[in-house]
């Protein structure tokens, strides 16, 4: 079968590999669609930090049931989705029904080879299917889920003001989820094209480009009391850090972006605001279903995340291409 593999920063091919035979217990998947995520750019830039190289990539996946056990409820043909997060089911954090930071985890395209080939297997408890939803939306459903899981951790409450740092593919997902919620959500992004993009076609009123000091702006927005939860999702160390300058007293920070740094802050700025800094890793097979109810509700309006479409034998000449211009790119999806 083909796979695209990266083989070390930079570096991408298409190769020829044995297609996987399946054990008891496990799907195996014709994959028919992948999208890109930020962790497969930071993959190919060098900067993922729990990934060593080579790797076939790819974790957003959508597919149709090639094989499965015999009584198996899933049957040749239907079309899934997949939950890349492969718990180990016995350690503390799959105790407390916390999978998706199991400490044994393995995620597809990230710890082991994901689903940018023909064909993949996977425990039968990672498929999803996905009744009406197109292969597209399928493909949509995890990097939603990011963001959907994200807002879950907040506990986000009707009215709170939110921002969300960072407009790109899991910022818009958040800003999205948290919208649904009934938060007021801002965003801001250094790219104008981005938050273009997330005003105009997805109806966020209140964005604004970090110029020198975006902080006026932000206290405008808050009567001078910033915002009782802020999202990061810029995967950059230094925002990240700023980022805490904008939590209101008694607010709440929550990190999705995963960055190598070390990330350092003001402590009597984070003890006198009593501030929750909360960790927000993967997605949970709830935030899943829950994904894929809006999604089919309408709620979720995946017709205008999709901005970019290619096929994945072109990994190595789009690439490039979609780095040179990360501005204009939502979700880029690419197809078998």
């Amino acid at each position: 079968m083909k796979a695209i593999i990266c083989e070390k920063p930079g570096a991408l091919a298409v190769v020829a590999k044995p297609e996987p035979v399946r054990q008891a217990g496990e799907v195996k998947i014709r994959i028919r669609r992948v999208g890109l995520c930020g962790t497969d750019f930071h993959i190919i830039t060098g900067n993922q930090p729990y990934l060593q190289y080579p790797r076939v990539m790819g974790h957003e996946l959508a597919g149709e049931v090639a094989e499965a056990d015999e009584g198996s409820e899933r049957k040749p043909g239907e079309t899934v989705t997949l939950n890349p997060y492969l718990p180990c089911g016995e350690c503390i954090a799959c105790r407390k029904g916390k999978p998706n930071c199991c400490t044994h985890i393995r995620v597809l395209g990230v710890h082991i080879d994901g689903g940018m080939a023909e064909y993949v297997c996977v425990p039968e408890a990672a498929v999803i299917p996905i009744a009406d939803l197109s292969l597209d939306q399928a493909a949509m459903v995890e990097f939603l889920c990011i963001g959907a899981h994200a807002v879950r951790r907040a506990r986000l409450e009707a009215a709170e003001r939110v921002l969300v740092v960072g407009a790109g593919p899991i910022g818009v997902a958040a800003a999205l989820f948290a919208r649904l919620a009934g938060a007021d959500v801002s965003l801001i992004d250094t790219s104008m094209q981005r938050l273009d993009y997330a005003s105009r076609q997805l109806g966020f009123e209140h964005v604004h480009a970090v110029a020198d000091d975006v902080t006026p702006w932000l206290a405008g927005r808050t009567d001078g009391d910033m915002f009782d939860c802020v999202f990061d999702a810029t995967g950059n160390a230094k925002a990240i850090e700023k980022g805490f300058d904008y939590v209101a007293h008694g607010g709440r920070y929550v990190l999705i972006s995963v960055v190598k740094d070390a990330i350092t802050f003001s402590d009597p700025e984070f003890h006198k605001r009593e501030m929750q800094l909360i960790g927000s890793r993967n997605a949970t097979r709830a935030d899943f279903e829950y994904v894929i109810d809006c999604i089919r509700s309408g709620a979720i309006p995946t017709g205008r995340l999709k901005t970019h479409a290619f096929a994945l034998i072109d990994m190595a000449q789009v690439v490039p291409e979609l780095l040179k211009d990360q501005g204009s790119v939502l979700k880029a999806i690419g197809s078998f």
